[in-house]
């Protein structure tokens, strides 16, 4: 270690000097000056020692102990007996410790040299350590102010912690509005009164349903508007206190690309099936009519083709009929009056009669629909899970129930098949992934979970009004 010793009682000195080579320190000896600070500075000397009490000593004290690194330094000052009433001075140029009688007691000065540089150790450390810490600090401010993504801190009680630039651009508030808020101000309805009851259930619980997990949900602006947003929900715990990291991306673009490309996709359905419906079916209605009457005729010759062309006049009506069917399937959703009921009760009549299960079906009546791209994002939704019920899980029988509510309607379909395996998460299809999908277009929520009832499979479907997508009239 480096020391610095200085003041102007030279046989403090020689003594102090000699103790200090005997354990092993560098001694730099020299008048109290600028040109020692200077040197104490740029070789960042972190413990100095003076001899007496003097004027320029404790000025040197004082101006070391102002710079940058001046409060992790450790200075020692040589106290004679005769000066003691200076001790307030010396206190005031916040001399660290001070040596007195000791001074001339060989053991005795050691251990207080031990314990000094002790004492230049530790500040040293808690200086570099202060020093990383500024750093990383200095980084993690850069690093939120600059982010594309809208970063949000909550403590345990839900209450805003940090809140970055660009979650400000994001949800219109200034960091010092929402401090110290819990973070529900950013949510609508019903999330805002259901986030208070899912903090608690976590802590009492630790069952986790969006940390860890990435998740898209609808974000509150200060102007009132809403938003879909990919929300990220990270815990750590700083000094024992547990803390809840949210990055959040809006994706109304992305989403409005996905709406476009689906509609694109439903209206390209449409179009295929309106052609089977009077292009192709009224094809083979025509043809069905000239065999009708070619058979007629022959018949009436008495020619044994006859029959012949009975069948063939039956095949062909068939195939109208099939051709009609796969129009009404790519065609779903009549909008006029009870359109998704209607729908859906043809669906299952078909899949009566192409799967032979059973199918039960409660719905409103008043249920109604202000946007046709969510009634067909949800009927294909309920197309799919019953489809799945069938092929994947083996069901015999499906229960398609929709429950209403002021702030949400809830769609299960439940079946009594084998259901979903403990890892279905990780190896699950396109259907579960497409259904998804379709349920974060219309601003859906859709879980899966065991069937009570009928002890197979339970699709859950939550769809708040958010948008205006649904009505009861």
């Amino acid at each position: 270690m480096k020391t610095v010793v200085t003041g102007f009682n030279s046989d403090s000195i020689h003594i102090l000097k000699n103790a200090l080579e005997r354990r092993n320190h560098q001694v730099v000896i020299g008048e109290p000056d600028d040109e020692l600070l200077n040197r104490i500075e740029n070789e960042d000397i972190s413990l100095v020692l003076l001899s007496d009490i003097s004027d320029q000593g404790l000025r040197l004290c004082r101006l070391a102990r102002a710079s940058e690194r001046g409060k992790h330094r450790t200075i020692i000052a040589v106290i004679s007996k005769d000066q003691m009433d200076h001790l307030h001075r010396v206190l005031d140029a916040e001399v660290d410790q001070y040596i007195t009688e000791s001074l001339f007691d060989e053991q005795r000065l050691d251990v207080r040299l031990a314990f000094a540089e002790k004492m230049a150790r530790n500040k040293e450390e808690q200086f570099l350590i202060e020093q990383k810490l500024r750093e990383s600090e200095a980084r993690a401010r850069s690093i939120l102010k600059t982010t594309v993504d809208a970063i949000i801190t909550i403590d345990r009680h839900a209450q805003i912690r940090t809140f970055n630039q660009a979650a400000e651009n994001l949800f219109l508030y200034k960091a010092s509005e929402v401090i110290g808020k819990n973070v529900k101000l950013l949510m609508p309805q019903p999330y805002r009164r259901e986030h208070d009851d899912y903090i608690n259930n976590y802590h009492q619980t630790g069952h986790k349903k969006i940390i860890g997990i990435g998740r898209e949900v609808t974000g509150l602006r200060k102007d009132g508007t809403t938003f879909p947003m990919y929300l990220a929900v990270s815990e750590v715990n700083v000094n024992g206190q547990r803390l809840y990291t949210g990055i959040v991306r809006d994706i109304t673009e992305q989403r409005r690309l996905e709406q476009e490309v689906l509609r694109i996709s439903e209206h390209e359905r449409h179009r295929i099936g309106q052609d089977l419906h009077d292009g192709l079916g009224q094809m083979l209605t025509g043809i069905s009519l000239i065999n009708r009457n070619i058979a007629n005729s022959l018949r009436e010759d008495g020619h044994e083709l006859a029959e012949e062309v009975d069948d063939i006049t039956r095949l062909v009506k068939e195939a109208d009929e099939y051709a009609r069917s796969l129009s009404r399937g790519l065609i779903p959703v009549e909008f006029e009056g009870q359109g998704l009921k209607a729908a859906l009760e043809r669906m299952l009549k078909n899949a009566e009669k192409l799967f032979n299960i059973t199918c039960r079906l409660d719905i409103p009546d008043n249920l109604h629909f202000e946007d046709s791209t969510s009634l067909t994002h949800l009927y294909r939704i309920i197309q799919e899970a019953t489809n799945n019920a069938v092929k994947h899980g083996n069901a015999s029988e499906v229960y398609i129930s929709i429950e209403p509510g002021k702030e949400r309607i809830v769609i299960k379909i439940e079946d009594n098949g084998t259901g979903f395996s403990d890892d279905w998460e990780e190896e699950r299809g396109l259907g579960v992934r497409i259904m998804h999908f379709r349920s974060r277009l219309i601003g859906a929520n859709l879980d899966i979970a065991t069937s009570e009832a009928l002890g197979g499979a339970k699709i859950i479907i939550t769809l708040y009004p958010v948008g205006n997508n649904y009505s009861f009239k």
